[in-house]
């Protein structure tokens, strides 16, 4: 097996597997010495670098990769967030439904319905920008109101928050907590449905 043979290889092992590879394994499988796969490495991160591709080829302890060049990243994740954007975790998306069905809220509300502390979480929706503060309660503290945003509607595939599900009758007790559940599992429905992938 020549030099060129065993750098293809390489490649289209480490493309493929889109993680770490470790180079004693990629040895193994050739029936080359982890000297040889090392200098195919070397040669293939020097090439990918020279040659300014879109790819580079990185080593993690005894373990290369193939991953994007940094001076792309903004074309990246770009592409990327449009057309998958992140997945959100359960928590995330019982706070973004409470938003949704009742803004603008607090997070003291959001905090009241759920049972639990939600301020990571409401940074997290923030952040992401799927909610947004809109202001501030003239109350003691002047706490933040949140909304979502067009980048809610944008991610779950809604014109307008008149297309979310139905909210049935709330109340405090659990018949009015089951609603809510209910809402939230339509939109982790949806969530799956168009591929939300954090």
């Amino acid at each position: 097996m020549d030099s060129n043979e065993i750098e293809n290889i390489i490649e289209s092992i480490l493309f493929v597997s889109g993680e770490p590879v470790a180079i004693v394994r990629i040895a193994a499988v050739l029936g080359i010495s982890e000297f040889d796969v090392d200098s195919a490495a070397n040669r293939l991160r020097d090439k990918y670098s020279y040659e300014r591709r879109g790819i580079r080829l990185v080593k993690i302890d005894d373990s290369i990769q193939l991953c994007s060049s940094p001076e792309f990243a903004d074309y990246i994740r770009l592409t990327l967030e449009t057309r998958k954007p992140p997945q959100l975790s359960q928590p995330a998306l019982e706070v973004l439904s409470i938003v949704a069905y009742f803004q603008p809220v607090t997070r003291a509300y959001i905090e009241q319905i759920r049972g639990v502390d939600s301020a990571y979480t409401v940074g997290l929706l923030v952040d992401r920008e799927l909610i947004e503060s809109c202001g501030r309660l003239a109350v003691p503290g002047r706490p933040n109101i949140y909304r979502t945003t067009p980048a809610f509607l944008r991610t779950f595939g809604l014109e307008s928050l008149r297309e979310l599900p139905e909210l049935p009758e709330v109340t405090a007790n659990e018949e009015g907590r089951e609603g809510i559940r209910n809402a939230i599992k339509e939109l982790e429905i949806k969530n799956e449905e168009l591929g939300v992938k954090s």
